[in-house]
Protein backbone atom coordinates (compact mmCIF):
# COMPACT_ATOMS: atom_id res chain seq x y z
CA UNK A 1 0.00 0.00 0.00
CA UNK A 2 1.02 3.64 -0.39
CA UNK A 3 2.75 4.63 2.85
CA UNK A 4 2.61 8.40 2.57
CA UNK A 5 -0.11 11.05 2.47
CA UNK A 6 -1.86 12.52 -0.57
CA UNK A 7 0.58 15.45 -0.92
CA UNK A 8 3.54 13.07 -1.33
CA UNK A 9 1.46 10.92 -3.70
CA UNK A 10 0.73 13.99 -5.84
CA UNK A 11 4.38 15.06 -5.89
CA UNK A 12 5.56 11.52 -6.69
CA UNK A 13 3.09 11.13 -9.56
CA UNK A 14 3.77 14.63 -10.90
CA UNK A 15 7.52 13.92 -11.02
CA UNK A 16 6.83 10.57 -12.74
CA UNK A 17 4.72 12.24 -15.42
CA UNK A 18 7.16 15.14 -15.82
CA UNK A 19 10.25 12.95 -16.22
CA UNK A 20 8.40 10.45 -18.41
CA UNK A 21 7.27 13.19 -20.79
CA UNK A 22 10.76 14.70 -20.84
CA UNK A 23 12.28 11.32 -21.61
CA UNK A 24 9.96 10.52 -24.50
CA UNK A 25 10.23 14.06 -25.87
CA UNK A 26 14.04 13.85 -25.72
CA UNK A 27 14.00 10.56 -27.62
CA UNK A 28 11.64 12.01 -30.23
CA UNK A 29 13.79 15.11 -30.72
CA UNK A 30 16.95 13.02 -30.86
CA UNK A 31 15.50 10.71 -33.51
CA UNK A 32 14.27 13.69 -35.55
CA UNK A 33 17.72 15.30 -35.41
CA UNK A 34 19.38 12.03 -36.44
CA UNK A 35 16.93 11.71 -39.33
CA UNK A 36 17.69 15.25 -40.46
CA UNK A 37 21.43 14.61 -40.23
CA UNK A 38 21.31 11.32 -42.16
CA UNK A 39 18.48 11.83 -44.64
CA UNK A 40 18.64 15.59 -45.25
CA UNK A 41 22.21 16.70 -44.46
CA UNK A 42 21.72 20.25 -45.78
CA UNK A 43 18.78 20.81 -43.42
CA UNK A 44 20.44 18.91 -40.58
CA UNK A 45 23.21 21.51 -40.35
CA UNK A 46 20.71 24.35 -40.10
CA UNK A 47 19.16 22.92 -36.92
CA UNK A 48 22.42 22.41 -34.99
CA UNK A 49 22.21 25.48 -32.77
CA UNK A 50 18.45 25.90 -32.70
CA UNK A 51 17.24 22.42 -31.76
CA UNK A 52 18.82 21.57 -28.45
CA UNK A 53 17.74 18.77 -26.16
CA UNK A 54 18.06 21.00 -23.11
CA UNK A 55 15.28 23.40 -24.19
CA UNK A 56 12.74 21.32 -26.11
CA UNK A 57 11.35 18.80 -23.57
CA UNK A 58 10.30 21.32 -20.87
CA UNK A 59 8.60 23.50 -23.49
CA UNK A 60 6.85 20.43 -24.87
CA UNK A 61 5.64 18.86 -21.67
CA UNK A 62 4.83 21.78 -19.39
CA UNK A 63 1.40 22.63 -20.88
CA UNK A 64 0.26 19.02 -20.57
CA UNK A 65 1.78 18.43 -17.16
CA UNK A 66 1.55 21.60 -15.13
CA UNK A 67 0.33 24.72 -16.93
CA UNK A 68 -2.89 23.58 -18.58
CA UNK A 69 -6.35 25.03 -17.92
CA UNK A 70 -6.86 22.58 -15.05
CA UNK A 71 -3.47 21.11 -14.16
CA UNK A 72 -3.10 17.99 -12.00
CA UNK A 73 -1.48 19.83 -9.11
CA UNK A 74 -4.58 22.00 -8.80
CA UNK A 75 -6.47 18.95 -7.51
CA UNK A 76 -4.64 19.38 -4.21
CA UNK A 77 -5.03 23.15 -4.10
CA UNK A 78 -8.58 23.26 -5.46
CA UNK A 79 -10.64 20.24 -4.38
CA UNK A 80 -13.42 21.05 -6.89
CA UNK A 81 -11.13 20.02 -9.80
CA UNK A 82 -12.52 16.59 -10.66
CA UNK A 83 -10.20 15.70 -13.52
CA UNK A 84 -6.47 15.70 -14.20
CA UNK A 85 -5.70 14.48 -10.70
CA UNK A 86 -3.16 12.07 -9.28
CA UNK A 87 -3.96 9.13 -7.07
CA UNK A 88 -2.84 5.64 -6.07
CA UNK A 89 -2.37 3.05 -8.80
CA UNK A 90 -4.73 0.06 -8.83
CA UNK A 91 -2.35 -2.04 -6.68
CA UNK A 92 -1.85 0.87 -4.31
CA UNK A 93 1.95 0.69 -4.13
CA UNK A 94 2.64 3.86 -6.13
CA UNK A 95 0.84 6.93 -7.46
CA UNK A 96 0.11 8.06 -11.00
CA UNK A 97 -2.45 9.98 -13.03
CA UNK A 98 -6.06 9.09 -12.24
CA UNK A 99 -6.99 7.31 -15.46
CA UNK A 100 -10.68 7.09 -14.65
CA UNK A 101 -12.64 9.43 -16.89
CA UNK A 102 -15.22 10.78 -14.46
CA UNK A 103 -16.07 13.80 -16.61
CA UNK A 104 -15.68 15.16 -20.12
CA UNK A 105 -12.67 17.24 -19.02
CA UNK A 106 -10.95 14.15 -17.62
CA UNK A 107 -11.61 12.23 -20.82
CA UNK A 108 -10.21 15.08 -22.94
CA UNK A 109 -7.13 15.33 -20.71
CA UNK A 110 -6.48 11.58 -20.99
CA UNK A 111 -6.96 11.69 -24.77
CA UNK A 112 -4.67 14.71 -25.11
CA UNK A 113 -2.01 12.98 -23.03
CA UNK A 114 -2.31 9.84 -25.17
CA UNK A 115 -2.23 11.64 -28.52
CA UNK A 116 0.29 14.43 -27.87
CA UNK A 117 2.55 12.81 -25.29
CA UNK A 118 2.60 9.21 -26.49
CA UNK A 119 1.23 8.65 -29.98
CA UNK A 120 2.84 11.61 -31.79
CA UNK A 121 6.33 11.12 -30.28
CA UNK A 122 6.17 7.38 -31.02
CA UNK A 123 5.11 8.07 -34.61
CA UNK A 124 7.91 10.61 -34.99
CA UNK A 125 10.44 8.10 -33.66
CA UNK A 126 9.16 5.31 -35.92
CA UNK A 127 9.05 7.56 -38.98
CA UNK A 128 12.54 8.93 -38.33
CA UNK A 129 14.04 5.48 -37.91
CA UNK A 130 12.20 4.17 -40.99
CA UNK A 131 13.59 7.05 -43.08
CA UNK A 132 17.10 6.40 -41.74
CA UNK A 133 16.84 2.68 -42.58
CA UNK A 134 15.50 3.52 -46.05
CA UNK A 135 18.42 5.88 -46.64
CA UNK A 136 20.98 3.32 -45.42
CA UNK A 137 19.40 0.67 -47.63
CA UNK A 138 19.64 3.00 -50.65
CA UNK A 139 23.28 3.76 -49.86
CA UNK A 140 24.08 0.07 -49.57
CA UNK A 141 22.49 -0.57 -52.98
CA UNK A 142 24.50 2.27 -54.50
CA UNK A 143 27.72 0.83 -53.08
CA UNK A 144 26.92 -2.63 -54.49
CA UNK A 145 26.40 -1.13 -57.96
CA UNK A 146 29.80 0.56 -57.83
Amino acid sequence: RWLFDQAVCTLYAFCGVLFGLCSLASLAVLSAVCCLKVCFPAYGRCWDGYLSLTHTPPCYQSPLCSNGPDPPLRGKLCPRATHCRYGPEPYGTACCISWEASSTGALLYILALFVFCYLLPCLLILTSHALILWRVRGSRRALRRN
